[in-house]
């Protein structure tokens, strides 16, 4: 792992590939898993905000999850996350012509109906935060429903740090993203990454 500022980042953001590929996994990480995605507690206002701007897409479900324990519950660790249908897709979770899950909220971010794309968890997907004492630790998540993504970004040449630049640099500011960049050159030069 590697220091950079108050955060530990793990080898594996600078060495592994990623690009997602929703034509293989369909959106499938805001469905798959055992509990909705971590929400950090400022960030339940603006889910709570953007109800209204997407309540009619929600699927009946979801407006009844909603309605009975609000846009976020908190997990068996006592985290808080979105609520889920059926214990597995987020309640702001639809589906397109294609079958491929979207983000509601960021669908309305995108169409300039809201000002704020989703939770930092799902924008920062693949990596996940954690704590380490007083730091906070970057580390990359690696599972199957995300093995296509993987083989597009070694086909593409896209690493994680890559494909990340934008959430990481709304997390973490550009100053970080900066110090980012020059440790994967420092890593490429001690030929640590190929």
């Amino acid at each position: 792992m590697v220091q950079i500022g108050d955060t530990i980042v793990s080898f594996d953001i600078f060495t592994e590939y990623f690009c997602c590929d929703p034509s293989h996994c369909k959106g499938i990480c805001c469905v798959e898993g055992d509990a909705g995605a971590p929400v950090a507690l400022d960030e339940v206002e603006k889910l709570e905000e953007a109800l209204p701007l997407v309540e009619s897409e929600m699927t009946g479900e979801a407006c009844a999850v909603v309605a009975e324990q609000g846009v976020v519950y908190s997990d068996p660790d006592g985290d808080l996350v979105t609520s889920i249908v059926n214990g597995k897709d987020c309640v702001f979770a639809t589906r397109d012509s294609k079958g491929c899950t979207l983000c509601l909220i960021e669908k309305a971010f995108n169409e300039g109906r809201f000002h704020w794309r989703k939770p930092i968890s799902c924008y920062l997907y693949p990596a996940r935060l954690g704590k380490v004492g007083d730091l906070v630790s970057v580390n990359f998540h690696k599972w199957d429903v995300c093995r296509h993504a993987m083989i597009k970004g070694r086909r593409e040449g896209i690493r994680v740090y890559e494909f990340l630049k934008q959430p990481f640099i709304e997390r973490f500011g550009q100053e970080w993203y900066d110090e980012l960049l020059t440790v994967a050159e420092e890593l490429k030069a001690q030929k640590y990454i190929k």
